[in-house]
Formats: structure tokens, sequence, C-alpha cells
């Protein structure tokens, strides 16, 4: 089992601490959370059965290409992860570039988590349609995919329109590994069809195992499932590997001040090392 760190949970002034921690206690990998804006007036999900807890509009968002690649620069083995991007709200050349910069900077150490989104306002304010938001996602998964291995490319589809265009450097990692995030049944369907492995949110080990069984049944052994969790026991350890789950991130904490004893302790508790 490989455990990361959710990064959002915690107050980004430790940030930097966490991840040097983390990977120096056997974390396999750290998460940044990620919107582009947050509108001061929340409207939910354009889709009732996505409804999600309202963020805060003060909350400090970072750019998490950006900060991932600083925290590659403090790191030298734990991967670096977004849970999840919004690839779609962007054009598919800035999305590329910037998780080719994070692999690149890291020594390959990337994991591009996607997700349509739920939040119908953020469409709104940047002026596309948010019942676009799946499509768009597809298209531009397929674009990105094609940025970091052809020598050249040229696309015509339904949001982006290019002739040949080339793309260096390319990611380290061939292919970046694309997690698909969502609850829905088309994020499923997505994750399924162009990811390489899907990244759900909060889970229990019989929540997990069911998606688990569907996409493997579908991908083969091959494709990776990961969620956030609690745990606390190496039991709790046994139940996820059982349902088919290969990576728990993890918040041992309940505020900031508790964190680097929070992952000192489940670290001594839970990790196998």
């Amino acid at each position: 089992m490989k455990f990361g760190l959710s990064l959002g949970l915690v107050n980004p002034a430790i940030w930097p601490d966490l991840t040097i921690e983390g990977e120096a206690l056997g974390f396999e990998s750290v998460w940044l959370p990620e919107h582009l804006v947050l509108p001061v007036a929340m409207e939910g999900s354009p889709y009732g059965e996505d409804e999600h807890p309202p963020v805060p509009p003060r909350t400090k968002i970072y750019d998490a290409p950006a900060y991932l690649s600083f925290l590659a620069g403090r790191t030298s083995t734990i991967r670096l992860g977004t849970w999840v991007y919004l690839l779609a709200i962007r054009h598919p050349f800035s999305g590329a570039r910037g998780f080719a910069t994070v692999d690149v900077v890291s020594g390959g150490r990337a994991e591009v988590g996607v997700g349509a989104g739920w939040l119908r306002a953020e469409w709104d304010a940047v002026g596309l349609d948010p019942r676009t938001r799946g499509r768009r996602l597809d298209e531009a998964i397929d674009v990105c995919r094609r940025l970091w291995s052809d020598e050249v490319v040229e696309h015509h589809g339904e949001f982006y329109d290019f002739d040949r265009v080339m793309f260096e450097p390319k990611p380290v990692q061939q292919p970046l590994p694309v997690l698909v995030g969502g609850e829905s049944e088309a994020a499923l369907r997505r994750a399924g069809e162009r990811g390489d492995g899907w990244i759900g949110m909060q889970h229990t080990a019989e929540s997990a195992a069911a998606v688990a069984k569907r996409l493997r049944s579908e991908r083969g052994d091959g494709f990776s499932i990961t969620i956030g969790a609690d745990v606390r026991s190496p039991d709790d350890v046994h139940r996820f590997t059982e349902a088919g789950v290969d990576r728990v991130i993890v918040a041992p904490w309940s505020r900031t001040s508790q964190a680097l004893d929070g992952i000192k302790r489940f670290a001594d508790t839970v990790i196998e090392r």
C-alpha cells in the first residue's frame, strides 16, 4: 500500500516542511487541490448528484504545477500530484506545459490527477459553459497525451483547434500517469476510457471495492486505484488492500499544529519500513 498526504487539509505555511518530513517517513506522495478562481457567490454542481461542500472564497489557491515544482526542488523521491486539477477550464497547452515541467524538474515524479470540476460559478467566471465540462475534459486529456508523446501534433476538435505544433521538453515518464477523478457515472466511465487510474474522494473499503472491481474488470490490474480514507491501523490497511486500493491519501491530524506529529505517529503505527 502506498500512502499520500493531503496538503489541502493543512495550512499552506507548512506544506514544504510536511512534504520533506513525509518523504523521510516513507510517505509515497503529496497531493494538492486546485481551482482557477473562487467566485464570491458560490454555486454548486451543474449536476444534482455531484454536490460538494462550499469552499470559502478567501481560501488561498496556488498554481498547482508551479507549487509542485517548488516542492520537487526540496525533495528527491516523494511523488507530486493534484487531487484534482481542472484541466479543461484552461487550454490544453497550459495544462500540458505545467505538468511536463513538474515531471522534468522532479526527475519523473508527477501524478496528473484531473477532474471535470463541480463549481458551476467558476466556469461561468471564465466564460465557459459548465454543461460542456465533461466533453472538454475528454478532449483536453487526449490533446495533452499527444503533446506529451508525439513529435508533431495537429488537432481539430469540438473545443480545441490548432495546426501542427511541437511541444518540448517531453515528460520524463512515458506515459505521464493521468488519474481521472470523480464519483459520477460519467467520471467513472471517463476514468475507464482515458485514465491510467482513478482518484476518488473519501471512501470506505466497501465503497472503494465496488469501484475497483468495476474499473479493473475493464482495464486490468495495471489500472491504479487511489482514494482518500481514514486509516488508523494495519488492519485498516489490510481491508483497503483487499478492496483493491493501491494508494490511500490521508490527513492524520485535526489541525495544522498537529500535522507534523500526526504523520510521525501514522508512520510509526501504519507504514511498513
